[in-house]
């Protein structure tokens, strides 16, 4: 309630003499709040809280900038000492709701397009040396968490010798076809709940965490999302849509498909094995249950892409050692 008193306080400052109803519009996995002001003659401001003992705005504020070739929200007012922002509105109504509200195989391809247009904008106009690059280091450090998360508290378990040595396999396999791959801007968590259906083209949400790195991980983050899924010949249409769009606009992608679509799935176990120790993460650290019954989902997709590749076998074997076999249905083999 502190931290609310001080927002009104502070947006007041940035109205005056203008009156304005607050209610709450959001939380994020950390530690953001975004509140709504409506004024009286109905329009609408977002207002950030972003607590500043706990974070900075100050990233958010930098790749806001960046992000100018995509739909993102106008920064109206700033206090980074504060922890504070007022920004614009983008409404209500987040891509994963209007995609379980229309089930309509057609209406999810048509949104999942104009989101894959966007992506291709932001990638477009990506420089390098503006952001941090998405290195070996990161990568590694995000894999880690599936065992220092999701094996050892959510399992209960510790790694054997000989399961280190898949572990460490897998690692050392699947880092060089991540690295390989062609860099540009990376939103990091495009996903479709940071997606907002608006008017015109769609809203683009939580970009502060955005490096400089592989081209598929944006794609891979839209596709294979933790609380909606979609066919295996779904996904691979929108791939192919994707990639020939690319192509089109002139981005570094790979000209045989099947290479492409190998560095998505490879950089999809990367972010599989990740997410999956994130959320286990916060459940166990932080208190926060609302995604840990997604985790499931996610080792599916470990299990079908490492069933796809020899290369992965030593992965699938852990995998299948921790948390035993399910026979699921793998599609198209590579």
């Amino acid at each position: 309630m502190q931290r609310e008193s001080a927002l009104k306080k502070w947006f007041h400052t940035c109205y005056p003499q203008q009156d304005f109803a607050l209610s709450f519009a959001a939380a994020d996995a950390d530690f953001r709040r975004y509140f709504r002001a409506t004024f009286n003659d109905g329009h609408t401001v977002i207002c950030m809280d972003a607590p500043p003992d706990k974070m900075s705005i100050q990233p958010y504020m930098k790749v806001q900038k960046l992000f100018q070739a995509i739909n993102v929200p106008e920064i109206y007012h700033a206090d980074e000492q504060l922890g504070f922002m007022a920004l614009e509105d983008f409404g209500n109504t987040p891509y994963l709701a209007a995609l379980e509200q229309d089930k309509r195989t057609e209406v999810h391809k048509i949104l999942l397009l104009e989101a894959i247009d966007e992506l291709i904008k932001l990638q477009t106009a990506s420089l390098p040396d503006q952001l941090p690059v998405y290195d070996e280091a990161v990568l590694k450090r995000e894999m880690q968490l599936f065992p220092e998360w999701y094996v050892q508290k959510e399992l209960g378990l510790s790694l054997t010798e000989k399961q280190q040595q898949l572990w460490q396999q897998s690692v050392t396999t699947i880092l060089p076809v991540i690295l390989a791959q062609p860099q540009v801007y990376v939103h990091r968590d495009y996903i479709v709940r940071n997606i907002m259906l608006t008017h015109d083209r769609p809203g683009i949400l939580d970009f502060q965490d955005a490096l400089y790195g592989p081209i598929t991980y944006d794609l891979v983050s839209l596709l294979r999302d933790a609380f909606i899924e979609w066919d295996e010949e779904f996904v691979l249409d929108i791939v192919i849509r994707y990639w020939e769009k690319a192509r089109a606009a002139g981005l570094p992608v790979r000209t045989d498909f099947d290479q492409f679509y190998r560095e998505f799935e490879w950089m999809g176990v990367q972010r599989h094995l990740k997410v999956a120790g994130i959320f286990a993460r916060l459940y166990y650290r932080d208190g926060k249950d609302k995604y840990r019954g997604e985790i499931h989902r996610f080792l599916k997709y470990l299990r079908k892409t490492s069933r796809r590749y020899h290369e992965l076998r030593p992965l699938l074997q852990l995998i299948t050692e921790l948390i035993g076999a399910e026979e699921v249905q793998t599609g198209y083999t590579f």
